[in-house]
């Protein structure tokens, strides 16, 4: 991968999308053109989306802009993890088993649950009253 070379992928998580673009560079991530530490309050959401460059080694060595659109922060965090494992891939195959093996390749495809008609939510039940 050379210096002006971009790869690009889409993570996806509950109803959250990311389009994540890498570079090589110091390890800078940039999320809807904010730092990450600045969009992602939470600490945990930051190390989860660092998790991928921490299994292959690059922390320091790769620049991640990414671009990310509905659901909560939490999916959002999750889709651009998903993003960036699938352009890690793309970048270098031979990095496939050990991301694979970390469980980042997989969509979670975990969404809300749909509301039934008669009831108040997705399980809930109206209370039965005998009399």
């Amino acid at each position: 991968m050379t210096e002006t070379t971009q790869i690009a992928a889409t993570g996806k998580r509950k109803e959250a999308a990311a389009r994540v673009r890498i570079t090589e560079g110091s390890g800078q991530i940039t999320v809807n053109g904010r730092e990450v530490d600045e969009y992602f309050r939470r600490p945990v959401l930051t190390m989860l989306i660092r998790q991928p460059l921490e299994v292959v080694e690059m922390v320091d060595r790769i620049d991640i802009v990414a671009f990310v659109k509905g659901g909560g922060l939490s999916g959002q965090a999750g889709a651009i993890r998903h993003g960036l494992a699938r352009a890690l891939c793309e970048m270098d195959a031979t990095l496939r088993t050990a991301l694979k093996r970390g469980g980042f390749m997989t969509r979670d495809s975990r969404t809300k649950e749909r509301k039934k008609y008669g009831q108040p939510g997705a399980r809930k039940r109206y209370q039965y009253s005998k009399r």
